[in-house]
């Protein structure tokens, strides 16, 4: 191979790592920027849990709170299952972790709760994702979606992308 070759190669190769870390870097301004901005108080809502109990979000007030917005349907959000386990694992002693799922089917829902660990407080209407209050309250059209809230219910991050949720939960961890 000779030397122009190489060097053509490797450019190439270098431009498409970019464009690849480009890409995922504009996630959350192609599918986030409808989402309810930091400083904005999170609207209140109460939610049946899979055992039928109902959850209102203004009950964890005083923690931290993840909210993850999800379904066991969405390829992106099954591929984030193992990040958000990982963050409750390491933060879910400080942190208060909350998933909603927009599943319409309750067995498909638990199901996937159940096959892959996912022990923190589970809700969802059990509605389509866009007949939901929830989704029109949070501004919610592309999944996964997150939100953080501090303790005094104010959103202090909206994404779409967990590893910024990641980066945020450590950031807190810290202080």
């Amino acid at each position: 191979m000779n030397i122009k070759r190489t060097v053509t190669l490797a450019a190439m190769t270098i431009m498409l790592a970019v464009s690849a870390a480009a890409q995922q870097q504009d996630a959350d301004a192609r599918y986030a920027k409808e989402l309810l901005q930091p400083g904005t108080e999170a609207p209140d809502f109460t939610l049946p849990a899979p055992d039928g109990t109902s959850h209102t979000l203004s009950s964890l007030r005083g923690s931290y709170v993840v909210l993850d917005f999800w379904a066991s349907w969405c390829p992106d959000c099954r591929k984030d299952i193992p990040a958000m386990k990982e963050l409750h694992d390491k933060y879910g002693q400080r942190i208060k972790f909350v998933s909603i799922s927009f599943d319409d089917k309750k067995d498909a829902w638990t199901r996937c709760i159940e096959t892959n660990g996912m022990d923190w407080l589970h809700l969802s209407e059990l509605k389509k994702w866009k007949e939901t209050e929830v989704s029109r309250l949070y501004n919610i059209k592309w999944i996964p979606a997150m939100y953080l809230l501090d303790r005094q219910g104010n959103i202090i991050l909206s994404t779409v992308m967990v590893e910024k949720l990641a980066a945020k939960l450590k950031e807190l961890h810290e202080l």
